[in-house]
C-alpha cells in the first residue's frame, strides 16, 4: 500500500474524476494534482470541515470557502491556468468526496477524529507538495501554513513579563506577513486577467517536487521509466545515463511540466543508484522529494540494496516498502466475491449487483496467459447460475492490462482474457446474446505502472453492465455507484 497520501489520491481518485472528461485533461490533472494538499491542509487544521463534507450530498468548493466566495473564483483561476473556470470548479467539486472516501479508508474509521489523526500523522507529504502559491491562500482562510516548523521555545522559566512584551511585537509583525502574502496572491491573480503575458511567467512557479520513478523486471533489466522534472538539460543527461546504464533504447518517459522542480535532492547519485540495481529482478523505486521508496520482491533484498545506497543519498530518507502478497490478496478478493454474490436474491437479481459482485474478485492471470486461474472458477459458477435466471441482466467483459509490452500486443492479450471469461460464462449456460468481451488494454490504468503493485491492480478484468436499448456500458465500482450514466 502506498505510504504517501498525496500519490494514493491521484492514484485512486484522478481516474475516477476524469474518466469522462474529453477536454482539458491536462489543465485539469494539474489542478487535482494541486488541490489534494491544499484540500487536506484544510482539513488538518479545520478537522470540522471533515464532518461538514461528510454531511453533504455533494460537497462542493462553496462549502470550503463559506464567506470567502470572492477568493473561491480567484482560486479558480490561479488553479485551473487557461482551463475554462467553469470547468475547473466542477472537477474540484467531484474530487471532495472520492479524497473523503479514501481518507476514511486510510484512516480505518469516518470519525472525523481518526482522519484528523492520519492527516497530522502524513504532515510531511501534505506541506512537500503544497503549492507555494498556496499558502497566503490558506491563511486568509484561518490556516497556519507554519505549523510543523520548528520554532525557537523560551525556558519554562522564562517571565511572564519578559512573554508579555514578546507578544506585543509578534502578533504586529505576524499580521504584516500574512497581511503582504495576501496581497502578494490577489495582486498575482489580477496580474494573469489584465495582462495575458504575465499567466505564462506565474506559472512557471515550480509547486510539485521533481520525481523519478523506475522499474526492473525478472532479469533486473529496465522495465518501465519515468522523469518528472522542468530542467531540460537534466533530462537528457539522465535519459543518456538510463540508456548506458541499462543498454535500453528508449530509456525513460518525460514530463517536463514546468510546475515540477528543476533539481533532485542528491541528484548527483542517481546513476551510481541505478548501477547498483541494474540486474535486481523486479526492483522499483521512486525518487520524490527528499524520500527514496525502494519496493523488491522480498525485505532482504530491500535491505541490501537500502545499504549499498544508503551512504549516497545522505540528504534523503529510505524508504523500504512492503510487497504485496499476491495470493493473499486474490483469495481475500474472492471470498469477498463469493459473499457478495451468495448475499443477491435470486428472485430479484439487478445486473448492476451481479457486475459489482464480480468485480470485487481479482483473476491474476500469468503473465502473457489468458487461462483463467481455477481459484476463480467456482466464483464465475456462480455468476452463471444467478445470470440465468435474469434475463434482464446483460454484461461487457473488460479486459486490461499494464503497459509492460507494446500497445498492441497489450491490446491484443486484454481481448484475449475477456473472450475466455466470457466462453467460460457460457460454457456454464449463459446466453451469449447477454455478454459482450471488449480488450483495453493498457489505456485505463487505476494505478501507477512503474510500481510492480500498481501493474498488478492494472492487470485486471471489470464487469460494466450494458443498455441494451442505448448499447452504451455503465460502469460500477466497489460499492455498486455508476460512474458514467446511460
Amino acid at each position: 500500500m502506498l505510504t504517501n497520501i498525496i500519490e494514493l489520491l491521484q492514484q485512486q481518485v484522478t481516474p475516477i474524476v476524469l474518466q469522462s472528461e474529453t477536454e482539458h485533461l491536462l489543465e485539469k490533472r494539474h489542478a487535482l494534482d494541486n488541490f489534494y494538499p491544499i484540500l487536506l491542509s484544510l482539513l488538518k487544521e479545520k478537522p470540522d470541515y471533515i464532518t461538514e463534507l461528510q454531511n453533504h450530498l455533494n460537497p462542493r468548493l462553496s462549502d470550503l470557502f463559506k464567506a470567502h466566495q470572492s477568493l473561491k473564483e480567484k482560486f479558480i483561476e490561479a488553479i485551473g491556468a487557461t482551463a475554462p473556470p467553469s470547468e475547473i470548479e466542477e472537477t474540484l467539486n467531484h474530487a471532495i468526496a472520492p479524497t473523503l472516501g479514501v481518507l476514511e479508508t486510510q484512516a480505518g474509521s469516518s470519525d472525523q477524529h481518526a482522519i484528523e489523526h492520519f492527516l497530522l500523522n502524513h504532515n510531511t507529504d501534505i506541506t512537500v507538495t503544497l503549492p507555494l502559491w498556496a499558502k497566503p491562500l490558506l491563511a486568509a482562510l484561518g490556516v497556519n501554513t507554519l505549523v510543523g516548523q520548528t520554532l525557537h521555545q523560551s525556558p519554562s522559566n522564562a517571565s511572564y513579563i519578559g512573554a508579555k512584551r514578546q507578544n506585543r511585537w509578534l502578533i504586529p509583525v505576524l499580521f504584516i506577513v500574512v497581511l503582504g502574502l495576501i496581497s502578494a496572491l490577489l495582486f498575482k491573480m489580477c496580474s494573469r486577467v489584465e495582462q495575458p503575458t504575465t499567466v505564462e511567467d506565474s506559472s512557471n512557479v515550480a509547486s510539485q517536487p521533481a520525481k523519478f520513478q523506475l522499474t526492473t523486471g525478472q532479469e533486473g533489466m529496465l522495465v518501465t521509466c519515468q522523469i518528472f522534472t522542468s530542467n531540460k538539460s537534466y533530462i537528457d543527461i539522465l535519459q543518456a545515463e538510463v540508456k548506458q546504464i541499462f543498454a535500453h533504447p528508449v530509456g525513460c518517459g518525460v514530463d517536463d511540466n514546468n510546475q515540477l522542480h528543476e533539481n533532485f535532492i542528491d541528484q548527483d547519485a542517481i546513476p551510481s543508484v541505478l548501477k547498483i540495481i541494474k540486474g535486481t529482478p523486479n526492483v522499483s523505486i521512486t525518487w520524490l522529494g527528499d524520500q527514496l521508496s525502494i519496493q523488491t520482491e522480498s525485505n532482504t533484498t530491500a535491505t541490501e540494496l537500502a545499504q549499498k545506497i544508503r551512504p549516497l543519498v545522505k540528504n534523503m530518507q529510505i524508504v523500504m516498502q512492503q510487497p504485496i502478497d499476491v495470493n493473499q490478496v486474490v483469495g481475500s478478493s474472492v471470498s469477498d466475491a463469493e459473499k457478495a454474490l451468495a448475499s443477491l436474491n435470486p428472485e430479484h437479481i439487478r445486473a448492476l449487483d451481479v457486475a459489482t459482485a464480480l468485480n470485487l474478485q481479482i483473476i491474476n492471470f500469468e503473465p502473457y496467459s489468458s487461462e483463467i486461474p481455477e481459484i476463480n472458477k467456482s466464483i464465475l459458477d456462480q455468476a452463471a447460475a444467478l445470470i440465468r435466471r435474469a434475463p434482464q441482466v446483460n454484461l461487457v467483459i473488460e479486459g486490461h492490462t499494464d503497459n509492460v509490452g507494446t500497445a498492441q500486443d497489450n491490446k491484443e492479450l486484454s481481448v484475449k482474457r475477456a473472450q475466455a471469461v466470457m466462453d467460460y460464462l457460457i460454457k456454464q449456460g449463459v446466453d451469449p446474446a447477454k455478454l459482450q468481451a471488449v480488450g483495453i488494454g493498457a489505456e485505463k490504468p487505476i494505478a501507477d505502472n512503474s510500481t510492480p503493485e500498481g501493474q498488478f491492480k492494472n492487470r485486471r478484468i471489470e464487469f460494466t453492465v450494458l443498455n441494451t436499448e442505448t448499447g452504451k456500458a455503465r460502469q460500477v465500482n466497489e460499492q455498486g455507484i455508476n460512474t458514467e450514466g446511460y
